[in-house]
């Protein structure tokens, strides 16, 4: 079949997380791979009763509460709306706390998840045979458009997509047709010329079978595909396998 638009996600398709990469933290007596160390170093200051203990407990109350929001309508939870949850789940007036204080935890943050981001070095030649046939573009389920760039830039890449959606910019998550029908149109292309390539069934592929598109399942570990699930157009170990789908 002959496509014109190649659509990516972004987390475990492109590049996958390291948690091993994340900085290391002593909670209760216990070794965990979290940013929390970095928050409170940017908060002691300013708040010196805030322990790392509690900067840690926050942050994965804020992250729960964000998880069980977007699970009721797949609606969004921004960066700054999850960090206003973190500041209120300490005790603690944002509004009163020294101006950029707030953005500097988030972009703290993002740095931590950008170094864990592992871009594997095959992915980025063929992403560049890729681009020279089709149009690409990237379509993430986050919080925090800025870290997929950063991803992105540090993996060098940024120049061959001609769309970066993420969905705290649209508002909507995939499933959601919303996410990738503004892909698509930022491509100029129609969902029945599409692939869309990613790991998750219940959201890649059912997202994008949905709107028309046909669907690459990146399933490296060959796990069922769950009942409620169609079938994606192809199945594949590893994107180094779409050489032979698109490329022929």
């Amino acid at each position: 079949m002959r496509y014109t638009a190649v659509l990516f996600d972004l987390f475990d398709t492109l590049v996958r997380f390291d948690r091993e990469r994340m900085p290391e933290i002593e909670v209760s007596g216990r070794r965990v791979r979290s940013s929390a160390g970095l928050l409170h170093a940017l908060l002691r200051d300013h708040a010196p009763t805030v322990g790392l203990e509690a900067c840690y407990e926050a942050g994965l109350e804020s992250w729960r509460e964000a998880e069980r929001l977007r699970a009721i309508d797949h609606r969004e939870v921004s960066a700054p709306a999850r960090f206003r949850h973190f500041f209120r789940r300490l005790g603690l007036d944002e509004a009163a706390l020294p101006p950029g204080l707030g953005q500097a935890l988030i972009d703290a943050h993002r740095g931590a998840l950008g170094r864990a981001a592992d871009f594997p070095a095959h992915h980025g030649p063929l992403l560049r045979r890729l681009a020279a046939r089709y149009r690409l573009a990237v379509v993430s389920n986050f919080d925090y458009t800025p870290t997929a760039l950063d991803i992105l830039e540090r993996a060098g890449v940024t120049e061959l997509f001609r769309a970066i959606v993420v969905s705290d910019a649209v508002g909507w998550r995939k499933p959601r047709r919303e996410i990738f029908d503004e892909a698509l149109g930022r491509l100029g292309a129609r969902a029945a010329d599409a692939l869309f390539v990613g790991d998750r069934p219940d959201i890649d592929v059912a997202g994008a079978l949905a709107v028309g598109m046909d669907a690459a399942w990146l399933n490296p570990e060959r796990a069922p595909l769950p009942a409620a699930v169609a079938a994606p157009t192809f199945e594949i170990r590893d994107l180094a396998e779409l050489a032979a789908i698109l490329e022929p």
